[in-house]
């Protein structure tokens, strides 16, 4: 796994899968154009993300809750200018996005990274964290899967990451399960002719 290669150590990892009734090749074609706000979970959680920092920057805040709000669509495109980077690509088989930032904070100072200073340590204070997609063929479909790592800086960071984790830990599973329906949807759909 690509994956494996870019981030083999971490403090915590999450995955999650779906099958899905279509050819690998489409899912993943699918992984690229799907909006991944299916259920308009993801929407509301990165919106309520925001609300912390509305006592230091009020105003700021809250434009940026409306506009999370009005989004009419969340894709990987968007990831990307977000703060994301393709660290690197078995075009098919497997994606692995990244960033470091410090992501306890209300707007997760994401800093876009290389794919060659990913491998590099983190900035102090700060954990970078390593996003794969994967598809496997299995009978009558394939299996997608999501695994995220995050690797801290320093003991600090981990710190502050782990009590983020707690409290956020189920709504990260909720946000990962949605993109992999939007995916399967768009898949299956593609497969039936709609």
């Amino acid at each position: 796994m690509l994956l494996d290669q870019l981030m083999p150590g971490y403090d915590v990892r999450t995955s999650h899968a779906v099958r899905v009734a279509a050819p690998p090749e489409r899912v993943y074609a699918r992984l690229w154009t799907a909006d991944f706000d299916h259920w308009g979970i993801t929407r509301a959680l990165y919106a309520l993300r925001v609300l912390p920092a509305v006592a230091a920057a009020p105003h700021e805040s809250w434009l940026r809750v409306r506009l999370t709000l009005r989004r009419r669509h969340f894709t990987l495109d968007d990831m990307l200018a977000g703060g994301f980077t393709v660290l690197a690509e078995r075009p098919g088989e497997e994606l692995v996005v990244g960033t470091v930032g410090r992501f306890w904070r209300a707007v997760g100072e994401l800093r876009p990274i290389s794919p060659a200073s990913f491998c590099e340590p983190a900035p102090p204070g700060t954990a970078k964290a390593a996003w794969s997609f994967a598809v496997d063929r299995r009978p009558g479909g394939c299996e997608l899967r999501t695994e995220t790592r995050v690797l801290c800086a320093d003991a600090g960071a981990r710190l502050r990451f782990r009590a983020y984790w707690l409290g956020i830990r189920p709504f990260s599973g909720l946000i990962r399960r949605e993109m992999l329906a939007a995916v399967r949807s768009a898949a299956e759909s593609d497969q039936h002719g709609r």
